[in-house]
């Protein structure tokens, strides 16, 4: 690492230092390690059970009235797919809450897209995403779908959106707590995908070229507290050929967004409508 890496590494760590004592950052902390430890426990459940859910509804029996409402009034939006997209080091389970709100509201497949905490390209991972679309688009008959990414999940998502085609089939596409700028702390590792994350990636560079006619619809959650994203404003999408709004999530960790409750009930809602595009924020 160059002399100017590790000094940007650790103005970036001495900008998390500073704030590390605010009550809003402790209680964002203390959320945190609840998390991990509902994730520690959850996470062998991952390697074992299966990563899909499908709900195929001929009648409206026995459905609660939010799931009556999207049903009847946008069929389209409650068959559309979902393909959720972990981060790295973890598995489908950290979507556990969100399948679970997303089966409640109405929705009918609900799919995990996982790789190897041993994957060391975004790129090559993209294009394995993008076979896993085209597999649930033949399957499901639908032309399109929605991709919720959490942390690399929604790196791997956008790059596939924004550089191998992926518009004509994603709909919307959600990140949470995704470095979609890089971060600074991706400078403390040697390791090849770490690498990607960097500021001065070529990978940053390619994602900042030119994406015309892209009309896949971004949502990015961003958090004030987020330790991984340094600063925590890289999570944001910025880039003028984007159709995309930045949403700030306050006092929530990294690792908690995709169990936040206030987070989830935004996606299910948001996809639950079809026909609305946001614009930048």
């Amino acid at each position: 690492m160059s002399a100017d890496g590790i000094r940007e590494a650790l103005e970036g760590l001495r900008y998390g230092a500073r704030s590390a004592l605010s009550p809003r950052v402790l209680q964002g902390a203390a959320v945190e390690i609840g998390w991990i430890t509902t994730r520690l426990a959850m996470y062998p459940l991952g390697l074992v059970s299966g990563s899909g859910s499908r709900a195929e509804r001929l009648n409206l029996s026995g459905l609660t009235p939010a799931q009556r409402s999207l049903l009847v009034g946008d069929v389209q939006a409650a068959g559309t797919p979902i393909l959720l997209a972990h981060g790295i080091i973890d598995n489908h389970t950290v979507f556990a809450l969100m399948r679970r709100q997303l089966l409640r509201r109405g929705f009918t497949r609900i799919q995990s897209f996982s790789y190897s905490p041993l994957t060391l390209d975004v790129r090559s991972t993209a294009e394995r995403m993008a076979a896993e679309v085209e597999r649930l688009c033949e399957e499901s008959g639908s032309e399109q779908i929605h991709i919720v990414g959490h942390s690399l999940g929604g790196l791997i998502a956008r790059y596939y959106v924004q550089r191998l085609g992926g518009d004509q089939r994603v709909h919307t596409c959600v990140t949470l707590g995704t470095p979609h700028q890089g971060t600074v702390a991706a400078r403390l590792l040697p390791w090849p995908l770490v690498k990607q994350l960097r500021p001065d990636s070529d990978l940053m560079e390619e994602l900042a070229e030119p994406a015309p006619d892209c009309m896949t619809r971004f949502v990015a959650f961003y958090s004030d507290v987020d330790q991984l994203i340094v600063p925590q404003r890289r999570a944001r999408i910025r880039h003028p050929d984007l159709i995309a709004r930045n949403i700030r999530v306050d006092g929530v960790g990294h690792l908690s967004l995709p169990f936040h409750g206030e987070v989830v009930h935004q996606i299910t809602g948001m996809l639950s409508h079809l026909d609305e595009q946001d614009t930048v924020a």
